[in-house]
């Protein structure tokens, strides 16, 4: 029995519970196909407990599932042994950190809105540690460090060997925030404007000028899966980060990303932009 599944885990869980349920089939319905107690379904579906490939594949089959890649992209996910970078951390850092690592190490591409700040992947050294040195109630300064060393580390999913696509909506709110002093900010948007000329990255700034729009309300993270259904959204909220991964919701910010994308500035004139602000600096 596992203790503290991980969010890959629990989105594995809840894939085969909204399955089950789509088959309008109880626990104990299900238990009896599969042979094994009500308890077990219910662990399984609690991600307190693994399933195999072969009893995940029956159970796709008698809830009547015909989405081939669907059903293979949950077999890798139940199948899975990775252990990544990020489990050197684990027992150090909060779980929520050792998630999001996760879910980038296995995305297929990644798409963020930013309002207050640069986001974690793209951040420099300095401005790393000035935000966590901001931070209430103040970390000390071992645990500070250790926060510092995992946010660099998860730069490997846009400079590593095999980086994913990624685009970047980002506030001139957050490019004018001074999270440290002076010299910080602007070797911060010195690396937005060298990461914006690789091939699959894009920048592209939302204005404070531009007119009737209130759509860039708040940070998302959009994290692409192996097949739609599983992609992420990730928020953030006052304890931590939210995962959000309803088919309906990914909709809506499906749609909700597309919209600020529309009215960006291109990616020429956001680098243009930055680089006006990093001259005031």
């Amino acid at each position: 029995m596992r203790r503290e599944p991980t969010a890959r885990q629990l989105r594995l869980a809840t894939e085969l519970r909204r399955l089950r349920e789509a088959a309008d089939l109880n626990a104990r319905e299900a238990a009896a196909l599969l042979g094994v107690s009500p308890a077990q379904i219910t662990h399984i579906e609690s991600a307190l407990a693994g399933v195999s490939e072969k009893r995940l594949r029956r159970l796709a089959s008698h809830y009547a599932c015909t989405d081939d890649e669907f059903i293979d992209a949950l077999v890798a996910m139940a199948t899975d042994r990775t252990r990544g970078w990020w489990e050197e951390y684990r027992g150090s850092l909060p779980t929520s950190f050792l998630d999001l690592s996760e879910l980038d190490h296995h995305a297929r591409f990644r798409r963020d809105v930013a309002i207050l700040f640069v986001p974690g992947p793209l951040q420099t050294e300095d401005y790393a540690r000035a935000i966590f040195s901001n931070r209430v109630p103040e970390l000390p300064d071992d645990e500070r460090e250790l926060r510092v060393s995992h946010r660099l580390a998860r730069r490997v999913i846009i400079e590593g060997p095999s980086p994913i696509p990624y685009k970047l909506l980002i506030h001139e709110a957050a490019l004018r925030i001074k999270v440290g002093d002076r010299a910080t900010s602007r070797a911060q948007l010195s690396r937005l404007l060298d990461l914006s000329e690789a091939d699959h990255i894009t920048v592209r700034v939302i204005p404070f000028d531009l007119e009737g729009f209130a759509r860039a309300g708040s940070t998302m993270t959009y994290v692409g899966g192996p097949v739609p259904k599983l992609d992420t959204v990730v928020r953030d909220v006052p304890h931590g980060s939210a995962f959000t991964d309803s088919e309906a919701m990914l909709g809506v910010f499906r749609t909700r990303f597309h919209k600020i994308e529309e009215v960006a500035l291109s990616p020429d004139r956001s680098r243009d932009f930055i680089h006006r602000l990093a001259k005031e600096l």
